[in-house]
């Protein structure tokens, strides 16, 4: 049952950011509501205020400025699934967003609150750590970027400041022969396990961006097997990619859950691993 609580409004960023530091943690963001509701429902959680930034302007929207893709907090999954210019040149990103949850949840779910929630079975982090994302967190008076491999710390945690509100996150327009892909494997609603790979290939294969979601408690990316392939002709990263997928694997921080053991999630990171890989190829 949801309990009573007092749903506020406000008209910009700065008013949101303050109320969530007058609040404190008696307070909640609220956009789509797809993951938060259902918790307070199931009474895992319980917040005083929820701080409604549906109505804010200008974070709805796909553009494009200074190298990067800014795609607004607020964007539902729905419209980035069909979005143009991501179809074009982000299709990984698409194909990802076409996948998450349910039809319902995409049209009303946001990308935004996605991250925030950070819940550990979620889609969407994992591909924008291996693409080299930034968010771009706001407050009152000043704005910063996190790196998106820096934004999850943890199983609903995020590096977030307390009066912070995230409003954007940037993509960088990815150079002409990039290439980019992600797979996810499971049995239940949620995912398994989910691996990104990002890189370019001219020549031989370099830039090379490898993240491991869904397994453990935060999605985080793998210097180790990165390291396995970077430099590495078509041909020779091809013969390494089981060696990285191992790799991966180990570096994962799986965890034994209803998903799976440890054993288990640690393997299917290494089969998604060469699965994306070639697919990125191709």
């Amino acid at each position: 049952m949801l309990r009573r609580f007092r749903l506020e409004e406000p008209e910009s960023v700065a008013e949101a950011a303050e109320l969530l530091g007058r609040f404190g943690e008696s307070a909640k963001v609220y956009a789509g509501g797809t993951e938060l509701l259902l918790a307070m429902k199931e009474g895992l959680v319980q917040y005083e205020r929820l701080i409604n930034v549906k109505k804010l302007t200008g974070l709805s929207d796909v553009t494009s400025a200074d190298g990067a893709f800014v795609i607004g907090a607020l964007c539902t999954h729905h419209q980035l699934e069909n979005s143009p210019v991501l179809k074009d040149k982000l299709p990984a990103l698409t194909k990802l967003e076409q996948n998450v949850a349910n039809v319902r949840v995409r049209q009303v779910g946001t990308i935004g609150g996605n991250l925030c929630f950070a819940e550990p079975h979620a889609d969407p982090g994992t591909l924008l750590i291996a693409l080299g994302a930034k968010m771009i967190a706001e407050k009152a008076s000043s704005k910063r970027e996190i790196a998106a491999e820096d934004f999850f710390v943890d199983a609903y945690e995020t590096a977030l400041q307390a009066d912070e509100v995230l409003t954007k996150i940037h993509i960088p327009v990815p150079v002409p022969n990039a290439r980019s892909a992600y797979l996810k494997f499971g049995y239940l609603e949620r995912p398994s396990v989910g691996v990104a790979v990002a890189f370019n290939l001219n020549g031989g294969v370099s830039g090379v961006k490898i993240a491991v979601g869904c397994a453990g408690p935060a999605p985080r990316r793998v210097a180790e097997a990165e390291a396995l392939l970077e430099g590495k002709s078509k041909d020779e990263a091809l013969r390494h990619v089981a060696e990285a997928g191992a790799s991966a694997g180990r570096a994962a921080q799986a965890i034994s859950d209803l998903h799976g053991s440890q054993e288990y999630k640690e393997h299917i990171v290494g089969v998604l691993l060469k699965r994306a890989f070639q697919s990125a190829l191709s």
